[in-house]
């Protein structure tokens, strides 16, 4: 749907992970608002795919395959970025992965890697993106449902969804005089490739669907577009206000107070 009130008409945004997923979806969401946006994902092949469908429909994107693991290669990412669009006005560090495991089952490579993807890369993509940065920017962070309500089975995965929140924050802080405002999201169940793999991997997905479902107010999952509105709204001047926030986009999954079964 092409929305009429183009809030991010010629800004420049990064997203993180946005081959597939929310990252897509947010992806296509922003280049609706006349955003141009650069796609970074560790899929070359999804991430080109989505920026050639995006160019189809009318909008600007590029692409850049990125491991965001790898300092250089972020920083590659923000340079594209700059020499592509000449600026960087937004950033979404959206990618992430999610590894099972108490602190007790979770190996220490597993619980790195978590750490690496989901938070030292936010980290990481943030210090080379606010240097460019002018007053009016914005990034958004992703967190979860699981930094907020206590969930078995996923400790490494919560930490770092916990930490995003404490990192944006300080952020948020850090660069308020100079104009740049950042904030968070914090989805409940999506049905992203993400949250697909855990269902493929399940020993009863119809009943893990239920009970994950069971655990939002609305009675259902939500849709990676669900979660790209609320992005869209904290990267545009609609939230020139807010700061510092991490807005649960989870169907009431916090006022219900739900844990997940660790199987």
């Amino acid at each position: 749907m092409e929305h009429t009130v183009k809030r991010l008409q010629d800004r420049a945004a990064i997203i993180t992970g946005a081959a597939a997923g929310i990252g897509r979806a947010t992806a296509d969401r922003f280049a609706e608002e006349g955003a141009r946006v650069l796609i970074a994902d560790i899929d070359g092949v999804g991430a080109e795919t989505a920026a050639g469908e995006i160019e189809a429909a009318g909008g600007t994107a590029a692409w850049i395959q990125t491991d965001v693991t790898d300092e250089a290669q972020i920083q590659a990412m923000v340079s594209h970025c700059v020499d592509r669009f000449q600026r960087v006005d937004i950033l979404v560090n959206n990618a992430g992965v999610a590894v099972p495991g108490s602190v007790t089952s979770m190996s220490t490579d597993a619980w790195s890697r978590v750490m690496d993807i989901n938070l030292r890369s936010m980290y990481l993509a943030m210090r080379y993106a606010i240097p460019h940065m002018t007053h009016g920017s914005a990034i958004v962070n992703m967190s979860s449902g699981q930094a907020l309500l206590g969930f078995p089975g996923w400790a490494g995965y919560a930490a770092t969804k916990g930490a995003a929140i404490a990192l944006t924050q300080q952020t948020a802080v850090e660069y308020a005089r100079q104009g740049i405002r950042v904030n968070a999201v914090a989805p409940g169940t999506i049905m992203t490739p993400l949250n697909q793999k855990i269902f493929d991997e399940a020993k009863d997905a119809e009943a893990l669907a239920k009970s994950w479902g069971d655990q939002h107010a609305l009675g259902r999952f939500g849709r990676s577009e669900e979660v790209a509105s609320v992005i869209a709204f904290l990267a545009s001047d609609d939230s020139s206000f807010v700061t510092g926030v991490c807005i649960p986009v989870d169907g009431g999954m916090r006022i219900l107070g739900p844990t997940a079964s660790a199987e």
